[in-house]
């Protein structure tokens, strides 16, 4: 079984020809609302790669505490461990551009109230061997405790380094599995990878270091990872992009959800990679993220 313990946020998109420059004020061609926050995003996506799914965070006491959870629970995923807080359900900020890239600005809300004392316990609810998904949209001493219980309990733990903060690097040395886009790796690496051999290059003095599992994502070029002293890389599906802003997420939760269904590393690597592909061909970041057979059909 995965559990989530990270963000539940509504998303408010406009659409845009081209995002504004600092100071510009542009105009947008559509709006709308969808439920989002990387913790949701990530347990929806190993929800529909077919795996049972606890989402643990938190909501407010408002409008938008319901739709934030509509698909989740739709889907089947468990959501007794997710409080009700004094403070609004998350919001995310969303402007994507013609060319569906995106800019993104998080207003925490409910997800800033949760603590290491909830962290810990949604940890020993976990059996050993579970698998536990952390981001950084919730507040660090939950998601260092979340990982200190995790190793206690024999629970493997994934963590998905964005948005990357001033805790993002220490925070990963404790995680079994990390996973980060090029720029959120150059800053773990300390340094920028600009060919595929300084990419592994970094990918290995990392791993040699710590023996953890590295994993980073490359847009459209798919991903590269090393695992076991092995390098192994998958390519995504040739696509136009329409929306990007799930992809990482619907990647992260594939991923956990290949795992734990007992797929190789390499195989679940691909996997979240063609998934990820497939969750740019839609507008939102839930409503983009592909079902298991869609997947599958694609592999």
């Amino acid at each position: 079984m995965i559990t989530v313990f990270g963000s539940i946020n509504m998303d408010l998109i406009a659409n845009t020809a081209e995002l504004p420059r600092p100071g510009e004020t542009v105009a947008g061609s559509s709006f709308a609302t969808a439920a989002g926050g990387k913790g949701a995003n990530q347990a929806l996506a190993a929800r529909r790669a077919g795996s049972a799914v606890r989402m643990a965070g938190a909501v407010g006491n408002d409008t938008f505490a319901a739709p934030a959870l509509d698909l989740l629970e739709g889907a089947g995923a468990d959501l007794t461990s997710v409080l009700k807080a004094s403070e609004p359900t998350g919001t995310a900020l969303v402007l994507v551009g013609g060319n569906g890239e995106n800019m993104i600005a998080v207003v925490p809300g409910a997800n800033g109230t949760l603590t290491p004392d909830e962290a810990v316990k949604t940890v020993t609810a976990m059996a050993a061997g579970d698998i536990l998904m952390l981001q950084l949209e919730i507040p660090a001493p939950a998601v260092e405790a979340a990982f200190k219980a995790a190793r206690e309990k024999g629970v493997m733990s994934i963590f998905n380094t964005a948005p990357f903060t001033a805790d993002a690097a220490r925070l990963s040395a404790l995680a079994d599995i990390v996973v980060a886009n090029e720029t959120e790796f150059d800053a773990l690496a300390k340094g920028k990878a600009a060919t595929t051999a300084e990419r592994e290059a970094a990918l290995r003095s990392l791993h040699a270091a710590s023996g953890q599992t590295f994993v980073v994502t490359l847009g459209g070029e798919g991903v590269i990872a090393i695992r076991k002293g092995e390098i192994l890389s998958a390519k995504g599906l040739t696509i136009e992009p329409v929306d990007t802003v799930g992809a990482g997420d619907t990647f992260c939760g594939y991923l956990a959800a290949s795992l734990d269904q007992g797929l190789d590393f390499a195989e679940a690597l691909r996997r979240a990679a063609v998934a990820g592909s497939l969750a740019c061909l839609k507008p939102g970041a839930q409503p983009s993220i592909p079902l298991a057979e869609e997947v599958d059909a694609r592999i």
